[in-house]
């Protein structure tokens, strides 16, 4: 079976082609439910509308860009002209705009942006005119003024796109009832009632017809309530998911706000990474670079500026940053419309889900052919008997009752038969999981990831804020030659007081210039520095020394600033110096090895600029080296003068420079990352360590959190880079730290890791250039808190915390939902097999099927929604991981489990068989009712199987089944609930559900039937497979 689904249901857990999927659903062919079966799947076809709309957008955007050029064009050369025509724009304010208080509307606002409308633009006097006319400053940003702040809202819109409405739970109710075989069940209940009364009359003839409607309805409503309970738990996840937070200037202050609160007239800070929240104006900036892809398609990456200032919506800021002026909101934006089509396309379906189905439908097939055969064997032995008896002409009302029984046994044998809730366990396991480990801080963005952590091999993570804990500070400074301890203010004080003053002075420049962070005021009055931990450690060590932030800013004018890359591993500045005659200056900060490479001078001790000989450069290394074994994270800042001019779009020098100094920061390691990185290596996970950072850094880290052994390899990115196809077949499973790598380093190493070892791999990612490791992974695990939006959004699990151990955790939880899903699977195939068997061999063999409409329904909700409930949302426990990954071959459904299902199966036929044949001289019983009471004492018994099974289902190998049983309330909560509900059917429901009261002794041997089929699972367990 497991060949035949691999080949025929098998997708991909990421970026699966519609083509796979369509497949699968074709090979389903008739299912009972496809409202049900086919919910928590993508919508094919509502993706495709997607595709077209970006096409759509890609059109109208290369259309405006060419109107855009060439309508700049033409105002350069009026303005050139020196007889310029009169510009004529028919614009008028609408009142209710002007009675608010703004001299531009919505719509207009949306022409020019989304059109890339350099006229109009120009017409209403460009960024700042546009500002003046939305009432906001550019520097201070919106009033705070809550009236006003309501009225912009009202007239322009909130920054949210349309969402489909929740479903209520009468919907999930319709949706349960348009299961095929409960539908032709509820007309043959319709069809006993009408017969039945007509003959016996009210209410004796009314039983068995209201038997079945009470029986359905009970299954329609706890699959209802299952199904609704899911979609609130994928709402809260969904509403988890679009929580993205931007830098925004509002009131004079810079703060973090919501997307979703963004109003027209904002004034928003991007930086690299960041998405773009909705329509608006470059106001200023650096280097800005924009991929549209995500909204056209189009892959090249279009420059923003002062001459195009257009930034749309749902695009991502690639390199640069910059100042944005917001314009348009919501669903006024093209990507606001894109984003109400794409909510609608879901997710994809997840590789057990698709793989359940197969097993649903192949078991579904067997399931309709003997139900086919048990109703042909059934009918056959009526009109035998009728025939034998003469009266195979004459029909009686109580004769065609038999035959509509005999027609409900079989759609319920089909209703047993056929696993629909196979596939609907693995979206309720998954959507317990993805709900715990949200309070484990961890959000998974695709149900897939939950799966597939379960199978991961390797976990390649970032060093800095992952395993370290990305607090960090400045703690040793080699400064003009000079090594110094630094981190208290005493000793700030004496270092300050020994540089040379010109030295102090192109420091602190080089500090608060060449910086990507800001210091500023927050709300109540106290410093704040803004930035990553890298760049607040420096801000902190310049304002330690005396700097002032602002002082130094306005004392020079910013031509251009290159913000850090990851590629270069080093980021670059220009400054005019007004003070000094307009003079131009670059300054460099990096990885300490690149910057120090493209130095020629050095600062000495006297604070003179001198060469960088030999010694001196020995000296630097020597003390990089020492640094970094210190675990410090090293960084080089350097100048040079700049000459023969310089424009922003020039490339910033990268040789010639003149060293200021090397500092070291101290980022610890995380507590519990050691033993987090152990219990990876005790169940046969991987843990490789990829960082930009120096490679003695990376050692030291590496060997403190456990990842680097003894045998292990640690290889710098340009080295690896270098080594040949044969070389890396060898070097990649020993490789455990990998330093100074680059982002197709990255790539490369999980690509050779996945494709030529079939290894599962995990990737941690956190900057832009980390998307295409993420997407290449098998699982790609964002950061949440150092993290990207672009990182963010090709990731498939975000951690919200950092946190290495919680990457653990989810490795843990992937695999209880692969375990809880295998449980499930082996409970209820026993299920189905014994179900299956039992009343197709009695109906060949007596004529007559033990177990009635009814009674199966009731089974088949055991096995299906409480089952599912009592076995897929097991939570994890320390055992799991200490067992060696499933990884990319493991078969799904095991021998292990084949060898449960079976033996279990066959002890269970066996006991219901040897009832059928002897239960009457067993239980001694004679009478009218004895076929009555023996037939509830097999229901009952069967019944009592199916509990103990279910707990001897919670353990797959161990013998220990009641081992953190009463942790999992769930669990205990479905079988107090199953019990109950059996002892009611049983001594109060007789009329309906064809049983009758049994005596305690009775009660006694169904328990004690149902109770050794424990001790034979545990046997069973012994057996060698």
């Amino acid at each position: 079976m497991e060949s035949f689904l691999d080949d025929t249901f098998d997708v991909k857990a990421k970026h699966a082609p519609d083509e796979a999927l369509e497949k699968w659903r074709k090979l389903c062919g008739v299912v009972k439910n496809p409202k049900r079966r086919f919910r928590f799947t993508a919508n094919i076809s509502k993706r495709s509308e997607a595709a077209a709309m970006r096409r759509t957008n890609q059109e109208k955007l290369r259309i405006a860009v060419l109107v855009s050029k060439a309508a700049f064009q033409f105002i350069s050369s009026e303005l050139d002209s020196p007889h310029p025509q009169k510009n004529e724009n028919d614009y008028t304010v609408p009142p209710e705009v002007k009675a608010a208080g703004f001299d531009i509307c919505a719509d207009e606002l949306g022409s020019i942006v989304e059109g890339h409308d350099v006229k109009k633009l120009r017409f209403h006097g460009g960024v700042n005119g546009i500002a003046q006319k939305l009432c906001t400053s550019t520097n201070d940003g919106l009033p705070k003024d809550v009236d006003a702040l309501n009225r912009r809202q009202e007239l322009f819109g909130i920054n949210k796109f349309a969402e489909s409405e929740s479903k209520s739970f009468w919907v999930f109710v319709w949706e349960a009832l348009h299961d095929m075989t409960l539908m032709i069940l509820a007309v043959c209940a319709f069809v006993s009632l009408i017969v039945g009364i007509a003959t016996e009359g009210w209410p004796k003839g009314a039983h068995d017809g209201l038997g079945i409607v009470a029986s359905i309805m009970l299954v329609v409503f706890v699959t209802a309530t299952s199904d609704y309970r899911q979609s609130l738990q994928f709402k809260d996840l969904d509403k988890e998911k679009k929580k993205i937070s931007i830098q925004v200037t509002r009131n004079g202050f810079r703060q973090k706000m919501s997307i979703y609160e963004l109003l027209p007239g904002d004034i928003v800070h991007l930086a690299i990474g960041d998405q773009v929240p909705a329509d608006g104006l470059f106001v200023s900036g650096f280097s800005v670079l924009i991929d549209e892809s995500s909204l056209t398609g189009e892959s090249e990456p279009v420059m923003v500026g002062v001459e195009t200032p257009f930034l749309l919506s749902g695009t991502k800021v690639q390199d640069g940053s910059c100042k944005m002026l917001i314009t348009t909101v919501g669903m006024r934006t093209q990507w606001g419309k894109l984003m109400a089509t794409l909510s609608e396309g879901g997710d994809d379906e997840t590789p057990l889900q698709v793989k359940l189905n197969g097993v649903a439908t192949i078991i579904g097939k067997i399931g309709l052919f003997f139900a086919v055969i048990t109703f042909a064997v059934l009918v056959q032995g009526l009109v035998v008997r009728k025939w034998k008896d003469g009266s195979h002409v004459d029909w009686s009302a109580e004769e065609a009752m038999e035959m509509l029984e005999y027609f409900a046994i079989a759609v319920t044998i089909v209703v047993v038969a056929v696993p629909e809730g196979l596939p609907l366990a693995v979206t309720l396991s998954l959507a317990f999981a993805m709900k715990k480990m949200m309070n484990d801080k961890a959000l998974v963005r695709h149900l897939a990831a939950c799966e597939t952590m379960g199978s991961a091999t390797t976990i390649c993570s970032d060093k800095t804020g992952t395993l370290t804990t990305n607090h960090m500070t400045v703690v040793k400074s080699c400064i003009c030659m000079s090594v110094r301890e630094v981190g208290n203010p005493s000793k700030f004080a004496n270092m300050k007081s020994e540089l040379h003053d010109s030295a102090l002075k192109l420091l602190l420049q080089s500090i608060f210039n060449n910086t990507g962070g800001e210091v500023v005021m927050s709300k109540e009055g106290k410093r704040e520095i803004l930035g990553t931990p890298t760049e607040a450690a420096i801000l902190e060590f310049g304002l330690s020394l005396g700097g002032d932030f602002q002082a130094e800013r306005e004392a020079v004018k910013l031509v251009k600033l290159e913000p850090f890359n990851s590629t270069k591993k080093r980021m670059g500045a220009v400054v005019e110096l007004p003070v000094e005659g307009g003079r131009l200056r670059a300054h460099s900060k990096g990885a300490s090895e690149i910057v120090l490479a493209s130095c020629e001078k050095v600062i000495n001790s006297k604070g003179e600029v001198v060469a960088l000989d030999d010694s001196s450069l020995k000296f630097l290394q020597a003390t990089i080296d020492q640094f970094a074994s210190e675990a410090l994270r090293t960084l080089c800042l350097a100048y040079k003068e700049v000459q023969g001019g310089f424009s922003p779009n020039d490339l910033i020098p990268e040789s010639g420079y003149t060293c200021i100094g090397i500092v070291g920061i101290k980022d610890p390691v995380r507590p519990g990352v050691k033993e987090s990185v152990a219990v990876c290596h005790a169940a046969g996970i991987a843990v490789r360590m990829v960082t930009g950072d120096n490679i003695n850094t990376a050692k030291a880290i590496a060997r403190e959190c456990g990842i680097l052994t003894s045998d292990g390899v640690a290889i710098e990115g340009p080295v690896f880079r270098e080594k040949s196809q044969a070389e890396l077949l060898e070097l990649i499973p020993k490789i455990q730290v990998m330093a100074r790598s680059s982002p197709l380093d990255k790539h490369t190493l999980v690509k050779h890791l996945r494709t030529t070892f079939d290894d599962v791999v995990a990737v941690t990612g956190d900057g832009t250039n980390d998307a295409p490791a993420l997407h290449e992974a098998d699982i790609g695990l964002a950061m949440g808190i150092a993290g990207t939006e672009v990182a963010k959004e090709s990731a498939d699990v975000i951690i919200l915390d950092d946190n290495f151990s919680t990457i653990v955790t989810v490795a843990k939880w992937g695999r209880s939902v692969y375990i809880n899903i295998q449980k499930f699977v082996q409970f209820q195939l026993t299920v189905n097999v014994v179900a299956l068997v039992v009343n197709f061999s009695s109906a060949c063999m007596t004529g007559s099927a033990p177990l009635t409409a009814v009674q199966l329904l009731w089974v088949n909700m055991i096995m299906d929604t409480l089952g599912a409930l009592a076995l897929a949302t097991e939570p994890p426990n320390n055992a799991l991981m200490k067992r060696p990954p499933v990884g990319r071959k493991g078969h799904f459904i095991t021998n292990v489990m084949w060898r449960n299902i079976l033996g279990q199966s066959f002890y269970q036929f066996l006991i219901i068989w040897k009832l059928q044949a002897s239960g009457k001289s067993m239980f001694e019983l004679e009478g009218s009712d004895s076929d009555l009471v023996l037939n509830t004492i097999i229901f009952n018994s069967f019944v009592f199987c199916q509990v103990f099974n279910e707990i001897s289902s919670r353990e797959m190998e161990s013998i220990n089944v009641f081992k953190g049983m009463l942790n999992n309330y769930v669990f205990v909560m479905v079988l107090v609930a199953t019990v109950a509900f059996q002892i009611i059917i049983i001594e109060f429901l007789g009329t309906f559900a064809n049983t009758t009261h049994l005596t305690s002794h009775q009660w006694g041997a169904c328990v004690l039937i149902g109770f050794i089929g424990m001790p034979i699972a545990a046997i069973l367990k012994l057996v060698p497979v």
